[in-house]
């Protein structure tokens, strides 16, 4: 199929991009990798793309004190391959994942993010480390946390009048550790289940806080605190073992989506409980390296 007939503008600075978007029938493009594909399948029909991609204050991009700050227009290839990204480190354990290399060198973090895929990886980072997304709109700028910001399947607390500005990614701290894991059919497919954790220990090894992510088992990213899970099993021989059953409980209690071609609800609810007890128990090995380093 071929998209229906829309006009396409090029706005030089935010103001004009707001412009363009006022009367709430506009739709903005930056890498165009998650919105052409909809335009050619007329699963929408927006009567303006708005290229956000000349707005030169959307490609800022860098770390500083409060976290790593990735601009709307920043491709995902630039982070995947920057030293920045290294001070988040479940951003570089996802960023493979998502597509192909041709895919990220177009895509952006944010466009990941305002799409709202419930199978996509940047969604889940982003609940799991608690990131921030800036939005401009007609009432001025807000700041919303990632937990908030995805409230359905393709569906987010945006506007159709407003603009992803950026988000921002809490950089790593001795004594954290991370994991990510999903499975699909193929590499650069979506994901049947995964997975996104983090775990913070003490200066004794004690476990301070863990929670999780699952992606491409519900209509948006599933997070969940799970400190008393692993703290439970983080002394024990073989933890990935000892957190198995707590894992398939949260798989009962959070995967819902329906089965399909290729795979029923029950077969994601398997593949999630070990992901989880696995990168969970990843999550504190690397926690208790880090914070034994010294290093995040």
């Amino acid at each position: 199929m071929k998209a229906a007939p829309f006009a396409y503008v090029r706005p030089a600075d935010l103001d004009d991009v707001l412009d363009e978007l006022s009367d709430g029938d506009g739709k903005v493009l930056a890498g165009g990798q998650s919105l052409v594909p909809v335009l050619a399948m007329r699963l929408g029909r927006p009567a303006t793309l708005v290229d956000v991609t000349a707005v030169e204050e959307l490609h800022g991009y860098g770390a500083s004190a409060g976290g790593l700050r990735i601009g709307a227009a920043v491709r995902q290839r630039t982070v995947e391959r920057s030293a920045e990204a290294r001070a988040v480190p479940l951003l570089g354990l996802a960023l493979p994942f998502v597509g192909h290399r041709e895919l990220r060198s177009r895509g952006t973090v944010c466009g990941s993010l305002a799409h709202a895929d419930p199978a996509a990886e940047l969604p889940a980072v982003a609940c799991c480390v608690g990131a921030k997304i800036e939005v401009a709109g007609p009432g001025g700028r807000r700041t919303l946390g990632a937990r908030e910001f995805f409230v359905g399947a393709m569906t987010t607390a945006v506007t159709p009048e407003d603009v992803v500005v950026a988000a921002e990614f809490p950089v790593a701290s001795p004594g954290e550790g991370f994991g990510f894991a999903e499975i699909a059919r193929r590499h650069g497919d979506f994901a049947l289940a995964g997975v996104a954790t983090a775990v913070t220990v003490a200066e004794d090894g004690a476990v301070t806080d863990a929670r999780l992510t699952g992606f491409g088992i519900s209509d948006r990213p599933a997070f969940r605190e799970v400190t008393d899970l692993v703290r439970a099993a983080a002394d024990a021989d073989d933890v990935e073992r000892e957190l198995r059953g707590g894992a398939a409980e949260l798989a009962a209690e959070l995967v819902d989506t329906g089965g399909d071609t290729h795979g029923s609800t029950g077969y994601r609810r398997r593949l999630f409980g070990v992901l989880a007890a696995r990168e969970l128990a990843k999550g504190l090995r690397r926690a208790r390296g880090s914070r034994a380093s010294g290093r995040p």
